[in-house]
């Protein structure tokens, strides 16, 4: 670990929410995509991995199939391409702390597709980390989600750092760079402004420009 990921990592234990009476806490991290969201929901994870378990939101898209038969394969990531109820139904059996594991799908980037039961849950886990675009959506699903959670951080960014990563990232995966660019601007944007107009709703706000986040 650099000093500055130590930097921001006593930054991030500082501020973390607490159990209540030997119970667990939920923490949403929320932002614009690119914004870093992951990176920091990571971190706060790799702060205690004995009792902090991360579970992203990215689980909950729907399959490729799904998209198609709904015609939504060209809006993927989109609010309408995820299972905002199944979503909020986890956090629920989550929040309840059960005394036994349970088991929350992942996002498989190489297959750009869901994958079931991938991520465990112990009981041990007395701060559970998710992270995702839609926390502070106030619409249906995503707001019974949002009420789950104890406290929620909006992760912002310079603007043209976010894009310039959204670009990389979607080469990365197999775009070409002129593919990778428009899917940025009819996509990811449109889904940026939605996601940073929930922004004051946010227990608390993270500037993380200097982090030097990747």
């Amino acid at each position: 670990m650099d000093r500055r990921s130590v930097s921001y990592a006593a930054e991030l234990r500082g501020i973390l929410p607490r159990p209540v009476h030997g119970g667990r806490a939920l923490l949403g991290i929320v932002g614009a995509p690119g914004a870093g969201k992951s990176t920091v929901a990571a971190a706060v994870a790799a702060l205690d991995p004995a009792s902090h378990t991360l579970v992203p939101m990215d689980g909950f898209h729907l399959a490729d199939q799904a998209l198609a038969g709904l015609g939504l394969l060209d809006r993927k990531g989109a609010p309408e391409t995820f299972d905002a109820h199944g979503y909020a139904a986890l956090l629920a059996r989550l929040r309840a702390n059960p005394d036994h594991t349970v088991y929350a799908p992942a996002f498989e980037r190489d297959l750009e597709q869901p994958l079931a039961n991938a991520l465990p849950v112990p009981p041990s886990s007395s701060l559970l980390v998710t992270e995702g675009n839609y926390l502070l959506l106030e619409e249906p699903g995503w707001q019974d989600a949002r009420n789950l959670l104890d406290e929620v951080w909006f992760i912002d960014v310079d603007p043209d750092v976010r894009r310039r990563r959204l670009v990389a990232r979607h080469i990365q995966f197999g775009k070409s760079p002129a593919a990778a660019e428009e899917w940025v601007r009819r996509v990811d944007e449109p889904n940026g402004a939605l996601v940073s107009a929930g922004r004051e709703r946010a227990d608390r706000v993270l500037d993380v420009s200097a982090w030097q986040l990747t």
